[in-house]
């Protein structure tokens, strides 16, 4: 079991309330976990309008198929025209026996 974690921090310009921030941030969150079969969450910055980080988790049976989903995960994100991604970062997770 190979388990790999991304952080996402956003920044969302337009974003004027938390509301317009969680009608952005939803169907995001949402598509990912429907779309590639993750975990996903926002982490941090829940009281700020404009910024977001997001949680993901993949658990997959192989790096490369972990691998592959986190790119198509990074990609799903990048392709919303509302934020502006400032980092993301990934991490492997060890699983104890």
């Amino acid at each position: 079991m190979y388990v790999l974690a991304l952080r996402i921090d956003l920044h969302l310009p337009e974003s004027r309330s938390l509301k317009a921030k969680r009608a952005v941030l939803k169907p995001l969150l949402d598509g990912a976990r429907r779309r590639f079969g993750v975990a996903a969450a926002e982490v941090d910055h829940q009281d700020l309008w404009q910024r977001a980080t997001l949680g993901v988790a993949v658990v997959a049976p192989s790096v490369a198929h972990a691998t592959d989903v986190a790119d198509e995960v990074e990609r799903f994100v990048w392709s919303v025209p509302e934020i502006a991604v400032l980092e993301i970062e990934r991490q492997w997770l060890e699983a104890n026996r």
